[in-house]
């Protein structure tokens, strides 16, 4: 009889036991979902967006209304658009004319592959062109008067340490002059719609009547990326040059981008490429191309303070931006 009340008295243990477990359960349940539900707070460590409707990966769609806070840059004028889709996501004061300084280069590196059919051939390097440009204190990729190089290490010359000898050297053997080399930049720039801009040298060396838009690079660097040439050598940290006769042994560039980060890396992707600029009233600027969570992305941004020889801001902000737009996807 005790054995029977024993055993009665374990089974209803047993029960209420499991009535609790289940009870508390259903509670667990119950505050996961009304915390996944709950909309958090807008924080730059932390960015959500409430309805982000997230693609599936590799689909391709784009990804609508990314928050990215432009309270911290320190570049004034910003355009960051979605290549995928080519939906601008962030712009401030993107029309607003700026001197661009050497992304200028971005316009002569094109024409220089459009209008170059070999580029294993090779150029000579006149001594007339450096002249001015020692006067000027132009930024050099390096190659010497009178050096014959390759028109491929020239390319990289002109994107890669932003040497302003291998502008001039190209706009010399293309159109003869640097004005008439100019003439096809702007009239290319008529072309693809860069409604701001005008172009009065191949190098970006400051003139008042030189400007365009962070807009405009942008328009630019998008039509420039669909060209395989171009696309290899913007994407490139470093390179280093065929044997000349001023370098028998070649030397080795390094992007002006590049060298000045630790890592390309950015949450959720990396930091494929950029052109960096700066003059004295250009400021510090930057147009790169990010790869982050399948979807690239074009960021121009201008007029940061600074010099090559301060903290480079503009390199600050793009990591900034790519890090916001990689968290707010990620979540």
């Amino acid at each position: 009889m005790q054995r029977r009340k024993r055993m009665i008295k374990l089974y209803g243990l047993f029960f209420i036991a499991t009535t609790l477990l289940l009870f508390l359960l259903v509670l667990v349940i119950k505050d996961f979902r009304s915390m996944n539900n709950e909309e958090r707070p807008f924080k730059i460590s932390d960015i959500r967006t409430k309805d982000l409707v997230l693609p599936d990966k590799g689909s391709g769609k784009p990804i609508p209304d990314i928050p990215v806070d432009l309270d911290h840059l320190n570049s004034p004028n910003v355009i960051l658009v979605d290549l995928n889709s080519e939906k601008v996501l962030v712009e401030q004061d993107s029309s607003e004319r700026i001197y661009p300084a050497s992304l200028t280069k971005i316009m002569t590196a094109i024409l220089a592959i459009e209008n170059t059919p070999d580029l294993e051939k090779t150029l000579i390097f006149s001594s007339d062109l450096f002249q001015d440009l020692y006067s000027q204190n132009a930024s050099l990729a390096g190659f010497q008067p009178g050096e014959k190089v390759k028109y491929k290490d020239a390319l990289y010359g002109i994107l890669l340490p932003s040497g302003a000898e291998c502008c001039l050297a190209f706009a010399d053997s293309i159109a003869g002059s640097e004005t008439a080399f100019v003439e096809m930049m702007n009239k290319k720039a008529a072309e693809l719609g860069m409604k701001n801009t005008h172009f009065r040298n191949t190098t970006g060396l400051h003139d008042d009547d030189h400007y365009s838009t962070v807009e405009d690079i942008y328009i630019l660097l998008r039509y420039a990326l669909k060209n395989e040439v171009f696309r290899t050598v913007f994407t490139s940290s470093r390179y280093s040059t065929t044997p000349s006769n001023s370098h028998p042994g070649g030397f080795t560039f390094h992007s002006t981008m590049f060298k000045y980060m630790d890592s390309a890396e950015v949450t959720g992707g990396e930091i494929l490429g950029g052109k960096t600029g700066y003059t004295g009233q250009a400021g510090l600027c930057l147009a790169s191309l990010a790869s982050v969570n399948g979807h690239e992305y074009i960021l121009v941004t201008a007029n940061a303070d600074g010099t090559h020889q301060t903290k480079q801001l503009h390199i600050m902000d793009a990591v900034n931006i790519y890090n916001q737009i990689g968290v707010a996807v990620s979540n």
